[in-house]
């Protein structure tokens, strides 16, 4: 290694193979862009999926890596505010630059994700557009402010804007992972009057207590719905999130959800949406099914200010902190579940 080259994680989707090289080029920033030394970096049940084979890559070869936060090494021209030593977190998505509706942030037909479209985070440094940055506090912990910019932020912006959750109601998490541990943390901050977290994993459903649920269900044990029923006096769910991915599990959300209920389908898979329940019961509650993903920098903001005044409280959310040779552990260990990781971190 020199100056001028960095230790980077490179998965090839040929062979599905994750190793970590020594000499690759440190990218130069552009105009508007910058060069950022990351500190740490998330690994994400998307990443295991893309190179699992189970969620499309749309490279031949790329650095993953799509939760990360830092130190600003270097800028580019035109680059307003932001300076080198300022401590940062990456929101990771960016416009295609060339659909018809590229000029709203929120329109692009083709959005794109860092580690996926271009060179993400499991590396020493990452390029970056200026617009994507937010500031992190002093006293904030980089691995916590780095796992905001996926597991934390998508499940809060989902809940918030999307679901449309208002003080006292009521709201069911389908899948205490990586991003259902933070929408029951959502919920709550956000005065939900009953929160009902639902897990395979009886770990899960212990740690989703912990974070403050009020009551927690393994499916393979209770039936959900009628437990749901009985806690709300027969009315139903205001809000469902479903962050598992699973198909029976986002039926399972739906046939919960009471009148005007909505259902927010937060966890991906290639696996087909399938519902049980009738149009004429569908139409008749005004049941609603959204899909969501990604959020704004104005979220991410906001979640640095919800961790530096304490009101949010991530020191649980970090499972363990791996060096970037041994990324492909972590990954292994977020595949099988091992030890029951919320978020497992790099720090290059």
């Amino acid at each position: 290694m020199s100056a001028n080259t960095m230790r980077a994680a490179r998965f090839e989707r040929a062979d599905g193979r994750l190793s970590v090289v020594k000499d690759m080029p440190v990218p130069k920033p552009g105009p508007g862009e910058l060069l950022v030394r990351v500190e740490a970096c998330g690994i994400c049940l998307s990443d295991v999926h893309m190179i699992d084979g189970t969620l499309p890559c749309p490279l031949e070869e790329v650095t993953p890596g799509h939760e990360p936060a830092g130190t600003i090494a270097r800028t580019g021209p035109d680059v307003p505010y932001w300076q080198p030593g300022q401590r940062v977190v990456i929101a990771p998505g960016r416009p295609c630059g060339s659909c018809r509706h590229c000029g709203d942030p929120l329109g692009c037909l083709a959005p794109q994700t860092m580690g996926q479209n271009w060179d993400g985070a499991w590396a020493e440094y990452v390029i970056t557009l200026s617009s994507t940055l937010v500031e992190v506090p002093d006293g904030v912990p980089i691995e916590q402010a780095a796992i905001c910019a996926d597991a934390v932020a998508t499940p809060f912006s989902a809940l918030l804007d999307r679901g449309g959750l208002r003080p006292g109601e009521t709201v069911g998490v389908w899948g205490v992972g990586g991003l259902g541990v933070h929408a029951v943390q959502t919920a709550r901050l956000a005065g939900a009057s009953l929160i009902v977290a639902v897990d395979t994993l009886d770990a899960a459903v212990q740690r989703a207590l912990e974070v403050g649920a009020d009551h927690a269900l393994n499916p393979l044990t209770a039936d959900v719905r009628e437990e749901v029923l009985r806690l709300t006096d027969g009315e139903g769910l205001d809000l469902a999130a479903e962050l598992s991915g699973v198909g029976n599990a986002l039926d399972q959300a739906v046939s919960c959800l009471g009148r005007y209920g909505r259902a927010v389908a937060i966890g991906m898979s290639q696996e087909p949406i399938r519902l049980t329940e009738n149009t004429i019961s569908f139409g008749y509650f005004n049941h609603a099914v959204l899909g969501h993903d990604g959020y704004t920098r104005q979220h991410l903001t906001r979640i640095m200010r919800l961790l530096a005044s304490g009101r949010l409280d991530l020191s649980r959310s970090v499972s363990d902190v791996l060096p970037l040779e041994d990324v492909g552990l972590g990954v292994e260990r977020l595949r099988t579940k091992e030890g029951d990781p919320v978020r497992i971190v790099i720090k290059p």
